[in-house]
């Protein structure tokens, strides 16, 4: 989770819309491997390892983002979430890269030096941003070098060597009204920031309400747009 973002909303990540259903999707994909352990590559903040700690039946989650002054761990419920500054080589029963490859330069080099510490059949859990067209002074901000259709998170995927389970867009119901907000302010300097912010209350329950419609009825079978693109791969 991208901490610049983070620091642009006056309540916790966790209570707002896009957040929240972004980690609901992610808590039914660990709901249904059954994952237990967490790795999180570029964890920033690690609000999702934590999240998963507290609300679901996973019992240990690493944090590993090179930014973190040193390794530490903590205690959340009872559970040890562990911050670390580079790959330990444990193992674990999923993988995840929440919004990351975009940050890189060599996506493929970056998922295959994580995939090299992990055991074969290690499922991973990937977002990324879709479609370029949507590029703005929001992605700039964000230090993103590149937005993502389906088939090219499928190539740099296939390029580290991994087994693609799935891969479908998400906040499709959200996607029309962002590209025009894109558009229009394509020109603002990023320095403003990402275009993430606090929401009225009325409209944030009506969007949290209609993604959570989408994750249900449209997620399972959406392979032609959204805002984001996720990925389910294995480890070969």
């Amino acid at each position: 989770m991208d901490v610049k973002e983070l620091s642009q909303l006056s309540a916790p990540p966790e209570k707002h819309w896009y957040y929240s259903a972004k980690f609901a999707l992610l808590a039914d994909a660990v709901a249904g491997m059954r994952a237990r352990t967490i790795t999180d590559i570029g964890a920033g903040s690690g609000v999702f390892a934590r999240l998963l700690l507290e609300r679901t039946d996973c019992r240990e989650a690493t944090c590993v983002d090179p930014a973190y002054e040193m390794d530490q761990d903590e205690d959340v419920h009872g559970k040890l979430l562990k911050f670390r500054r580079s790959p330990a080589g444990d193992k674990c029963d999923l993988a995840l890269l929440m919004d990351v490859l975009e940050h890189v330069d060599d996506d493929v080099a970056l998922l295959s030096d994580v995939s090299s510490n992990l055991a074969s059949g290690t499922p991973f859990f990937v977002t990324v941003p879709a479609f370029q067209f949507l590029w703005s002074a929001h992605d700039e901000f964000l230090e993103h070098r590149r937005r993502y259709t389906a088939q090219s998170l499928r190539r740099t995927l296939e390029g580290a060597n991994l087994k693609i389970e799935s891969i479908r867009y998400y906040y499709a119901a959200i996607l029309p009204a962002v590209a025009l907000v894109r558009l229009v302010s394509r020109a603002r300097p990023p320095k403003e920031g990402s275009d993430l912010r606090d929401t009225p209350a009325p409209v944030a329950w009506l969007l949290a309400k209609t993604l959570q419609a989408e994750r249900r009825f449209l997620y399972p079978w959406n392979r032609f747009g959204g805002l984001s693109v996720v990925a389910i791969a294995r480890k070969k």
